[in-house]
Parts: C-alpha cells; sequence; structure tokens
C-alpha cells in the first residue's frame, strides 16, 4: 500500500515535532505500506530524516498563504495523491477539502473548539482564522473515514462540538524524545538556596493570550519579593500582543531585571539542556491538545507547578503541583510549595519521570501505521492505543 501524507498547513510547533518523530519511529512495512509520499514545505520537508520508504513532495504553492493552500488542496491534493498510487490520505494537520478517500484526519488544535479562549484574542485576525478553523474542522472530522484524538479530554471536548463523528476514533498519545529522559535529582532543601544560586525556573512555550506567562511572572515576582530566593527563564516564540503584555508585566514587576528573562525561541536541539540547569517547570497554559512541553518537563526529572486545565491533570496525573493560570495568588501558591518541601519535589519529580515512560514516539508509531493501515484496509474498528 502507498500512504500519502498532507502537511501543507505543518510549519511549527507541535505539527511539525510530531511529523518529525512520527516518521523517524516508523517501520510502515510492517503496517503494510511501501511507499510514505508528504506533501509539505521546503522547510518542513527538509527537518523529516530521509528514508529508502520516504518520498518528499515540495511545490512551490505551499509556501504561499493558507487561502492558496486551501485552494490548492481542495483543487490539486486528489489528483496528485491519485497519481501517486496511494490508498489513503493522512491529514495531520485536521484539515481537508479534498474529494480523494479514504482520508484519516489528527486533532491537533483545541483553540477552535473552546469559545472562552479563542475569544481571549479580541476583535483580530486571529480570531477570524480561528472561527474559519472551527468551520472547517468540524466538517472535516464529520467527513473524514477516521480521526486520531491525542488525549481523552480532545476528543471530548470536540465531540461536543461536532455532535459526534460518524468515523471511527482512536487515541494515539505523542511521544518524547530520548534526549529529554533525565532521571530526578537530588532535591536540595530551601535553605541552601540564596540569591547568587537562585531556584531556577523554567518555562518553555510561545508567548500567547492563553499561556498566561504575565501571570507567572508577577507570581514569582511577589515571592521574590517576600525574600525567596528564585528566578525564572520563559523560552519560546511569540504572538506579538501577548508579547507585549509579557514585556509590560517584566517592566513593571521586575524593573530591574532580577526576577525574570525571557530567552525568545531556542533551537527545539537544545531545549533539554535549558531543563538540565532547571530546578521547577512551570506550565501555564489553559489551552491545549497534548502539550509536548509538558512531556519533555515530566521525561527532564524536574518538579512541575502546572496549570489545572485542559488536559494537563490527564497527563501529568498526581505527578504535579496544580493551580488556577488565571490567579496570580494559585500559581505563587504552588510554586512556594514546591520550593518549601524538598519531599515534595522529590516525589512529584519521580513520580513524573515514571509517568513519562510511557509515552514513546515508538508505540506512536507503531499505533498510528496500525489504525492507518485499518482505514486503508476497510471499516476501522474503534479502539484506544495503549497507554
Amino acid at each position: 500500500m502507498h500512504l500519502c501524507v498532507d502537511a501543507s498547513n505543518l510549519k511549527r510547533g507541535g505539527g511539525v515535532t510530531h511529523l518529525i518523530e512520527l516518521l523517524r519511529a516508523a517501520d510502515p512495512s510492517a503496517a503494510g505500506f511501501e511507499r510514505v509520499v508528504v506533501w509539505g514545505s521546503i522547510a518542513t520537508l527538509a527537518l523529516l530524516e530521509d528514508r529508502p520508504w520516504l518520498y518528499k513532495r515540495p511545490l512551490p504553492v505551499l509556501e504561499r498563504n493558507y487561502l492558496i493552500r486551501a485552494i490548492w488542496q481542495r483543487s490539486r491534493l486528489g489528483g496528485l495523491a491519485r497519481a501517486e498510487g496511494c490508498n489513503l490520505l493522512f491529514v495531520p494537520g485536521g484539515s481537508f477539502a479534498t474529494s480523494f478517500k479514504p482520508v484519516v484526519v489528527m486533532c491537533r488544535n483545541m483553540l477552535p473548539f473552546e469559545m472562552r479562549e479563542l475569544l481571549r484574542f479580541g476583535i483580530s485576525i486571529q480570531t477570524v482564522r480561528l472561527l474559519l478553523l472551527r468551520f472547517t474542522q468540524s466538517r472535516s472530522f464529520r467527513m473524514a473515514g477516521a480521526t486520531i484524538f491525542l488525549t481523552r479530554y480532545a476528543h471530548d471536548a470536540v465531540l461536543k462540538v461536532t455532535g459526534g463523528v460518524p468515523g471511527k476514533v482512536r487515541i494515539i498519545p505523542h511521544g518524547i524524545d530520548g534526549r529529554f529522559m533525565v532521571a530526578p535529582r537530588l532535591q536540595r532543601p530551601l535553605d541552601e538556596y540564596t540569591e547568587v544560586h537562585p531556584f531556577r525556573l523554567i518555562y518553555v512555550s510561545i508567548v500567547d493570550v492563553f499561556k498566561h506567562q504575565w501571570r507567572v511572572v508577577e507570581a514569582v515576582a511577589r515571592l521574590r519579593g517576600q525574600g525567596y530566593p528564585l528566578f525564572l527563564e520563559l523560552i519560546g516564540p511569540s504572538y506579538r500582543p501577548a508579547l507585549r503584555r509579557l514585556r509590560a508585566a517584566m517592566r513593571r514587576f521586575d524593573p530591574q531585571g532580577g526576577v525574570a528573562r525571557y530567552l525568545g525561541p531556542l533551537p527545539h536541539s537544545e531545549l533539554h539542556a535549558n531543563y538540565a540547569r532547571a530546578d521547577i517547570a512551570v506550565f501555564a497554559s489553559s489551552c491545549e491538545n497534548m502539550p509536548n512541553i509538558l512531556l519533555e518537563a515530566m521525561a527532564s526529572g524536574l518538579p512541575i507547578a502546572c496549570s489545572n486545565r485542559g488536559p494537563m491533570p490527564e497527563i501529568l496525573g498526581v505527578a504535579g503541583c496544580y493551580f488556577d493560570p488565571e490567579d496570580t495568588n494559585s500559581i505563587a501558591t504552588a510554586i512556594l510549595g514546591l520550593m518549601k518541601s524538598q519531599e515534595l519535589r522529590a516525589r512529584l519529580a519521580h513520580a513524573a519521570y515514571e509517568r513519562a515512560q510511557q509515552y514513546s514516539w515508538v508505540r506512536c508509531a507503531e499505533d498510528t501505521f496500525e489504525f492507518l493501515a485499518e482505514a486503508a484496509a476497510g471499516p476501522v474498528h474503534e479502539g484506544i492505543s495503549r497507554q
């Protein structure tokens, strides 16, 4: 069998990471696929490791804007897939508008399906884009032969909006890159930290309106004002309006620059070194599907102060110290609880590390290609992947 993958809308973030790791870990022949053809931008395809069975198809049209790519998908993709002799089209970006069948889609983005989070963008192009995605992805899920969800939370939340999907579904979580796997270190008591050698907090994520970095800065500044030695390192790209809000918070609560530092985006290949230098990971998002960042923090052997929204409790379980990401007092209380208790840090770090072991890219690839093979062969049997 031949598998076609439409990666035209995967440009950065978790979607690109998923595709890279999925194909790196995959053995398509074990599921009956002898060729995998991928359409995408030059930048995205360049990140995919060469394999004898992998055929990369860059096209100039895929370097253009969303509307042009959508027109290409509707008018040309089906014909290209048939010309490649494809038995199945896999659309990990979540939206399709082609007549080709069968199609398997993946639900990656929760923002279009959580109106409260979507409206954080106010009157903006981003809001219009997300509302359009709400329509196109809901339509795609209803038209697809099968749908992959990353978490039970995402499955339940999306089906509340779509009213169900006629195709079968499978829940297949992401994996974790092995370089993040670092056994928890020995935890030190609070009195061993000083202004010169403070608790190092790390928050890796795009700066966006639903990530609440400015509230974390305020919480850390409040604890510093109470005499606790800690420092926050923020890493990730940014959405301009949210970055302005973060900068304003840093000017207000940290005018001397002793509380927090924003490093901007760093190559994914370097992030494990930043986790290794940290003492506590913070994740304050209020809208996620399945955050790779949280998985990486778990694998890095760090105690985690985490948002109590979305799928985070499903992923982290009892291995986190939770807070309300819109309540600065709640964030500060969670961080301080970890700082004060050496035993709590050790227990949660070990629990998170152990829980991280179940998230494997090899398992993700095996489950995904098994499901894709079922979809290509005929009716798909409903089930949930091993977790």
